[in-house]
């Protein structure tokens, strides 16, 4: 599908490897953006998070990152055909980003495929896999470019999350909270939502999360965290 509807807005999705995937729109539901007054979307791709951001806080200011080239055009189209055209693009690697105004949160779809078998094509292989942004770079931007209070919100299939959690712990930073993700009520987590925070909490929150019950219906609990944003909620 090239191009994706939203309540709000359309993601245009011709030329970035990696598509609207519901990894995608649970992370930009689920990130928390009620205190944040300036947030950073590492990775952007189409730009689907940082419009998400936008939408649940019209008054913060979001900037996105994105290096591939493909994934720009698409992003730079649905950022300036959104009704937030005031999002800020930067085409570069989280890496190289500097500011002298740290961000209140860090959100990121990041790449985790380390090992595995690459394919053909490379702006999905630099998608999808840790070579152009590994977990501890991701760590590391993270405690440079946010506040004292600065959080991440991820989210990762569970190995993964567990490494990313362990990396974290390293450099001191906490789990703040986590949303363990099912398909259904039967099937096993396949993904978790992580938030990471400079400042321990007393207790990290755990939740889960299924998305469809065994009709194959949306849960009251998808619904509630996503009807913002898909048409048919």
């Amino acid at each position: 599908m090239s191009q994706f509807a939203f309540k709000q807005f359309s993601v245009t999705q011709h030329h970035a490897a990696m598509k609207v995937s519901t990894d995608g729109i649970l992370l930009g539901a689920w990130a928390p953006l009620s205190q944040a007054r300036t947030v950073i979307d590492v990775g952007s791709g189409t730009g689907l998070i940082a419009l998400m951001c936008k939408q649940r806080n019209p008054n913060c200011l979001v900037h996105a990152v994105e290096l591939d080239d493909s994934a720009l055009l698409d992003a730079k189209h649905n950022i300036a055909h959104s009704p937030w055209p005031d999002i800020k693009l930067h085409h570069m690697a989280i890496q190289d980003f500097e500011t002298t105004e740290p961000f209140d949160l860090m959100v990121s779809n990041p790449p985790y495929f380390n090992a595995s078998l690459k394919g053909q094509n490379m702006a999905r292989n630099r998608a999808r896999h840790t070579d152009s942004l590994s977990f501890g770079e991701l760590l590391d931007a993270f405690a440079k470019l946010t506040t004292d209070r600065g959080q991440l919100a991820v989210i990762l299939p569970v190995e993964e999350s567990r490494l990313f959690c362990q990396l974290a712990s390293t450099r001191g930073l906490s789990q703040v909270a986590s949303c363990a993700i099912k398909t259904t009520p039967k099937k096993a987590v396949s993904r978790r939502l992580i938030l990471i925070g400079k400042c321990p909490p007393a207790k990290s929150v755990e939740q889960e999360l299924v998305i469809y019950d065994l009709h194959n219906q949306y849960t009251d609990d998808f619904v509630s965290l996503c009807q913002a944003f898909y048409l048919k909620m």
